[in-house]
């Protein structure tokens, strides 16, 4: 399985999610400009210390299981994984605020 692929097996449920809280709970604009900016600081974050661990040579990906899309040094696969806990946290706060 490619890092893409798995990657997608995670971020495809936490869209899920957030579409059913957007719709369950009416989630506003307000709530979508906070949870994008959540989502920016964690990409920011994970493109800065993905960067320096891979020039540390702290890990390496398998280069047959990458699209080769890089943003420095890191994957762009890599950069899903932030993007689905930026919505899946949120997404199901405002579930369980919503049925308390």
């Amino acid at each position: 399985m490619s890092y893409l692929a798995l990657a997608l097996v995670f971020l495809t449920p936490a869209v899920a999610v957030a579409i059913y809280a957007t719709w369950r709970c009416r989630l506003s604009g307000r709530w979508w400009g906070f949870t994008a900016a959540t989502i920016v600081v964690l990409l920011v974050l994970t493109i800065v210390f993905d960067n320096l661990m891979i020039a540390a040579d702290l890990f390496r990906f398998d280069e047959d299981q990458l699209t080769g899309w890089r943003v420095g040094l890191a994957p762009v696969e890599d950069l899903m994984w932030p993007v689905a806990a930026g919505l899946l946290l949120p997404s199901t706060a405002a579930l369980l605020d919503r049925s308390a």
